[in-house]
């Protein structure tokens, strides 16, 4: 078993690189208003130090389709990741739809992102619902893990994959590439610990 791992909201090279060589299948780059919001300038220069392979991810929350629309053109993402029903008739680029916890039944099936009622705030959904919802599809955890609790977290819940951003700041915005690291080390001591069982 091999947890994915995506790193969200990266603001600089560094911490980018930091998650590509510590092993994260996946970075996100938000485009909502947010301490991590970032240009398609922006974006795409940071995306220079991140290898095919690695995901790119465009990050919105309940975009208007025009600046969907301008980012996946200009940046050119792997995936676009949205609130489920903001996406309908997306093409030539991957959703990953998000869910909420709390905002009803999440219907499942293929790759999808379940996370807490705010993007980027830093808390954790109901690990006993998520438990349920990691078994309806490729489910992507998302709110409130850190390097202390995503070991204790992955073996309650067993998500496909695991998404962190906040959990690796010194403050909003300012990723560290060590605690990147460190996260990225715990998400593979708790794989070992699965496996071993």
């Amino acid at each position: 078993m091999s947890l994915f791992i995506k790193i969200c909201g990266m603001t600089d090279e560094a911490s980018a690189e930091a998650a590509v060589q510590g092993g994260a299948q996946a970075v996100g780059f938000v485009f909502a208003t947010s301490p991590r919001q970032v240009s398609i300038a922006r974006a795409r220069a940071i995306s220079k130090v991140i290898p095919p392979g690695v995901a790119r991810v465009a990050v919105f929350r309940r975009p208007m389709r025009p600046h969907l629309m301008k980012v996946v053109e200009e940046f050119q993402p792997d995936l676009v990741q949205a609130d489920f029903d903001t996406l309908g008739g997306l093409e030539g680029v991957e959703a990953l739809p998000v869910y909420r916890d709390g905002s009803g039944e999440v219907p499942g099936g293929g790759r999808f992102l379940f996370e807490g009622p705010i993007s980027g705030a830093g808390r954790q959904v109901d690990l006993a619902r998520a438990a349920t919802v990691a078994r309806l599809g490729e489910m992507i955890l998302a709110g409130g893990l850190s390097e202390e609790n995503v070991g204790r977290i992955v073996a309650e819940v067993k998500p496909f994959g695991v998404d962190v951003s906040s959990g690796v700041e010194t403050a909003p915005g300012v990723k560290s590439p060590e605690m990147i690291r460190s996260f990225v080390a715990a998400v593979r001591a708790a794989e070992e610990r699965l496996v071993t069982r």
